[in-house]
Parts: structure tokens; C-alpha cells; sequence
């Protein structure tokens, strides 16, 4: 039986026009206004279901500020600029980044803070940790305002609804979202299409093995696609990070936390997080054709060796306690591990065009 006020309102749907499409059922079970998970969970943290980059340690945001102070050089000192975050969660990485923006006051007085945030809980901490700059929020990128711009994004393109495609014979199906016989949620396969079809990557079409199943995002593909043509036409630009692979790959990636634990993505939606690998294949080629030159993706540790972690690491070290170092250098050692977040997480940077390499891409184009 389904449970949870959320759980029933999808039932409900699906009786009435049927099964839905996984990216449906996600941005149900994420999104709704009233029972989605972002609108009534505080979900990052030791304390909530899953933890990033800026929890772990303030040289993550410090790192990418002054990325974005240098590329600010580069996109020839725009004032005003428009400063925005995909998904600012709890205000941390922001917090930190306009910490080390101090360090050059031009650049600072320059920004203009935008906040992309749905979630009512989470604007809440962010007014709180950010009030003192004078943020604007709204509430899809589409909605940020022209002008010169520079866009961070952590964790933000794993949090996008997706399609899935299965491959029967020569065809392939959509897979969705049904209640089986004791009204639980199931997947099942849609009828097979020409347009489920040509949905798929290319290169898939016919290489994938029977039953395969393929993840598309066509959320990432149009944002991509979107800031390509904003910075070919407008000073700008945007750094994302996350996880996920190189070239589109069979296999489902969702996936579903509840205090960081794996659970059911069909049990109980609205109270656990869905995230999905990043086809990053995808979404630089659609970055490419929209217009903007595109570097990456380099693994994260690569990219924060290269500005200057481990010297940060030193230089907050000089007056730390023995317990504060300890705690400084294990939270930078973890961003960097080769054998974890350092590789698993990879960062991609898009520029207006005939500008110099962003810092840290110099070996990632």
C-alpha cells in the first residue's frame, strides 16, 4: 500500500492518467509545493540524509571565490556582476565564498548575490547564514536577470529529473511508474517508440545489450544549452561540480538517502533525497552548441590541488588549535581523496568565448 499524504497523491494520479515517467514521479516526490521532499525536509548535514563539499570544510567556498574573482578578471571587471547559485543549500559554500571575495574589494562591492532556490525551508537557513548581502532569490536559472554573470553549482545537476529507456529487440520503452496489484509503486515499460527511440543517445541505439537502461536529462541538456548562448551573447561565467560520468552510459544511476543511508527510490516518496549520476558527455555538448567554450570535466581534487588547497590548509593552520588542525586537514584530505571524493566528483567550467582557461582547467579542456 502506498503511504504518506505524498504517497497517495501520486497513487492518485497515476490512477487517473496512468503510469508516469520516472522524471514525473521525481519531481513529485522532490518538488511538490506541500508533502516534496524539499519543501518540508532539511535534508543536508550529519543530521539530514546526505552531506556535501561545504559542510566538510569552508576551503571548498573559499576556493571557488576566488575562482570567481580571478575569472571576474578575465570577463574584464564587470560592475555590476550578477553572482548566482544553482541549489544554494544551506548557504554554507556561498558564506564561505564571499569570505574570500573580501579579499578583493573591487570584486566584492561588484557583486549582485542571486539565489536559485525552491525550497522554502532552505531559503530560510540562507536568508538567515546570508541576510548581510542582500540576496535575491528566485526561483528557476531561467528567471536570473541579463548581465555579466558568474554561476556556481554544487550538487545541483544530480538533483534533476530524468527519463529512463529500455531496450527490447530493436525498439526501446520508456520506463515508469505504476502501482502493482496491492497498490505499491513499481517500475513497468511503456509501449516501444520510435520517439523513445531517438531519445537515446546515438551512440546507444543499437551498441546496448537487451534490457539495458539509459538515463537522459533533458532539464541539464536545456540548461546547458541556455548558458552556452547566454555567454556567446553576455560577459560570463558558470562552475559546476558533481558527480557522475564521462560518456552516456548504459545502466540506471537513481538513487534514494535517508540519513545517508541507501533506501527504496520507490518507497515513501517525499522522504528520502533522488539523485542521479551526471551524464557530463551530454551536457558539455550541449554547452558547446549553445555556444560557450567548455572545459572539463577534471576530477575535483585536481582542480582544488590547482588552487591551492593544501596552502590554504597551512596558512588556516597558523592559527588553529591542534584539534581545529586536525579538523582542517582531515575535511581537505577528504575533497581531495583520489580514492573518493577527489575522483567521484569532477567539475566542468563554461566561459564566454576567446577568454583565457579558467584556473584549474589548464590540462581539462
Amino acid at each position: 500500500m502506498t503511504t504518506g499524504a505524498l504517497g497517495q497523491k501520486i497513487a492518485r494520479r497515476i490512477r487517473a492518467e496512468g503510469p508516469l515517467s520516472v522524471a514525473a514521479y521525481m519531481a513529485m516526490a522532490l518538488h511538490d509545493p506541500d508533502e516534496g521532499y524539499y519543501a518540508r525536509c532539511h535534508p543536508i548535514g550529519a543530521q539530514g540524509d546526505f552531506i556535501t563539499a561545504p559542510e566538510i570544510s569552508q576551503v571548498f567556498g573559499e576556493l571557488i571565490g576566488l575562482w570567481c574573482a580571478v575569472v571576474w578578471g578575465e570577463l574584464g571587471r564587470p560592475d555590476p556582476v550578477i553572482l548566482a547559485e544553482l541549489g544554494p543549500g544551506r548557504g554554507e559554500l556561498m558564506s564561505d565564498l564571499l569570505r574570500a571575495a573580501a579579499r578583493v574589494p573591487d570584486f566584492r562591492r561588484a557583486l549582485r548575490l542571486h539565489l536559485v532556490e525552491a525550497s522554502a525551508p532552505l531559503r530560510t537557513e540562507q536568508q538567515r547564514r546570508l541576510a548581510q548581502f542582500e540576496p535575491i532569490w528566485v526561483s528557476r536559472p531561467e528567471d536570473l536577470p541579463d548581465g555579466p554573470m558568474l554561476l556556481v553549482a554544487n550538487e545541483f545537476l544530480d538533483a534533476l529529473s530524468v527519463r529512463q529507456f529500455v531496450r527490447r529487440g530493436t525498439d526501446w520503452s520508456e520506463r515508469l511508474v505504476a502501482l502493482d496489484g496491492e497498490d505499491r509503486f513499481v517500475f513497468v515499460e511503456g509501449p516501444p517508440s520510435p520517439a523513445a527511440r531517438l531519445l537515446v543517445p546515438e551512440a546507444l541505439r543499437d551498441t546496448a545489450a537487451q534490457g539495458a537502461v539509459i538515463e537522459i536529462c533533458p532539464a541539464a541538456v536545456g540548461l546547458a544549452a541556455a548558458l552556452g548562448a547566454r555567454f556567446s551573447d553576455q560577459p560570463g561565467a558558470a562552475l559546476f561540480i558533481d558527480y557522475g560520468y564521462w560518456s552516456s552510459t548504459p545502466g540506471p544511476t537513481l538513487r534514494a538517502l535517508r540519513r545517508h543511508r541507501a533506501v527504496s527510490e520507490l518507497a515513501a516518496p517525499g522522504t528520502a533525497d533522488l539523485s542521479v549520476h551526471v551524464d557530463f558527455l551530454a551536457f558539455t555538448d550541449a554547452a558547446r552548441a549553445g555556444g560557450a567554450e567548455v572545459y572539463g570535466p577534471v576530477p575535483q581534487g585536481r582542480l582544488l590541488a590547482a588552487l591551492g588547497a593544501r596552502e590554504r590548509v597551512v596558512a588556516l593552520g597558523a592559527r588553529a588549535t591542534p584539534s581545529q588542525q586536525r579538523a582542517i586537514d582531515s575535511g581537505v584530505e577528504r575533497l581531495l581523496d583520489p580514492g573518493g571524493m577527489g575522483t567521484l566528483f569532477k567539475a566542468v567550467a563554461m566561459i564566454s568565448p576567446g577568454l583565457a582557461t579558467p584556473p584549474g582547467f589548464e590540462r581539462g579542456r
